[in-house]
């Protein structure tokens, strides 16, 4: 990955006010976006999730836009800039093993995960090289049950779920369907997942699969419709058009209860007349929802939406995720003392041992727990405005119930 020079001036129309640092200067006089940390390069590996059913743009703008930020604005690590193996990925094991082999070769000091469903697959060759697989969830459940190795900076998959369902609970929900793609994982989180949990907080609940290489929305929204639920939609989305595609088809069955599109949030803009009602979760702030938000929230959102537009973008749900992670990261290690002999081993101690550590976008989080890779159990779901801004059901952060996520391995 090349890191960016030069910026040009930008504005962005997020409705806020600008913070002091502007996308063409600060208050020390250098120009955003110039790489200002000299010292030698900190290189880490990127699981870039550049082509399949997983292809996520997104998370690439955000991981390109958030190695700018840090290389100028925060001068790098202790004066040391990141520098990015990125290894393309398409959901397939084997891609991932291959990456996985690269880094190690390339000597990386961490790998990122990048949204990666199949990275159980290189975790063993990762530990055994003592590199740190770090993220911001674990999408592949095998990564996330264990805590070897690997550090998460949110929430893992079975708080979204549980948050969620807690979430629909309060506000007077009874029933939810919920699709997922037809493949042995989905069937697995409907199953012994979304189907217990369910019954555990007092709701009922039905999983619909459709196919992950043509699926007929049309079709599963009919399906979903016909169960008459309170909560319709998604449990998880392999990219942000399934979202769009399902909520347009949903409301043109007659459908009118609340719908669920898991992290999307394209379509918002792109189904404007449908979106109201709407919910999603997050690991993070997203934009729109800054006037529901602590004011720090504010200049975080702009500052981000600066660099990943840069990046090309999109400015999506993933792009905020992986922009966060990578600040995350550089700002954890910027704890510890400054050492020219830096190691995964090194990198890993000092992320496990950060305390009520505040994320980017996030909440405080501590890490290094000995039963789970994740450094918080927080999430927040948003309900879509009739102006189509972002309110957290119930205010603020949920905390999912822990005598429900201790039932799942590695969640607690």
């Amino acid at each position: 990955m090349r890191l960016p020079g030069k910026r040009s001036c930008v504005s962005v129309g997020l409705g806020l006010v600008l913070a002091a640092t502007t996308a063409c200067g600060n208050d020390s006089g250098e120009t955003a976006g110039e790489v200002t940390a000299t010292g030698a390069p900190i290189k880490v590996g990127f699981f870039k999730p550049a082509a399949g059913v997983g292809s996520l743009p997104g998370a690439i703008a955000g991981m390109e836009g958030a190695v700018a930020y840090v290389n100028s604005e925060l001068h790098g690590v202790n004066g040391r800039p990141i520098e990015v193996e990125d290894c393309s990925v398409d959901g397939t094991p084997e891609t991932t093993i291959s990456c996985a082999n690269k880094f190690v070769q390339d000597g990386v000091v961490a790998a990122f995960d990048g949204f990666n469903y199949s990275s159980s697959a290189g975790i063993d060759t990762l530990v055994a090289a003592k590199i740190p697989l770090v993220g911001q969830i674990p999408f592949d459940q095998t990564t996330g049950s264990k805590a070897e190795g690997r550090v998460f900076f949110a929430a893992p998959q079975a708080s979204f779920l549980i948050g969620a369902l807690q979430g629909f609970k309060s506000e007077g929900m009874s029933s939810v369907t919920l699709a997922l793609q037809d493949t042995p994982s989905g069937h697995n989180t409907v199953d012994n997942q979304l189907k217990p949990l369910s019954a555990a907080l007092g709701l009922k609940a039905t999983g619909i699969y459709f196919s992950p290489t043509n699926p007929n929305f049309s079709a599963v929204a009919s399906t979903v419709a016909s169960t008459s639920p309170d909560v319709a939609g998604l449990v998880a989305s392999p990219n942000e058009s399934v979202c769009v595609q399902l909520v347009k088809n949903l409301r043109s069955t007659g459908y009118k209860g609340a719908v669920f599109l898991a992290a999307c949030t394209a379509f918002i803009k792109a189904a404007p007349e449908s979106a109201p009602g709407a919910t999603m979760y997050s690991s993070g702030w997203l934009p729109g929802s800054e006037k529901n938000a602590p004011a720090e929230v504010g200049q975080q959102m702009e500052l981000a939406t600066r660099y990943i537009d840069e990046a090309g973008g999109p400015a999506d749900y993933y792009a905020y995720g992986q922009f966060a992670t990578l600040v995350d990261f550089a700002r954890g290690l910027a704890t510890a003392a400054p050492a020219d002999d830096l190691t995964g081993a090194s990198v890993l101690t000092t992320l496990k041992s950060l305390k009520d550590f505040p994320t980017f976008l996030g909440p405080k989080v501590t890490c290094g727990k000995a039963t789970t890779p994740n450094c918080t159990t927080q999430m927040l779901l948003f309900s879509v405005q009739p102006d189509l801004t972002l309110k957290p059901v119930g205010g603020d952060w949920i905390t999912p119930a822990p005598q429900i996520l201790s039932t799942i391995p590695g969640a607690s």
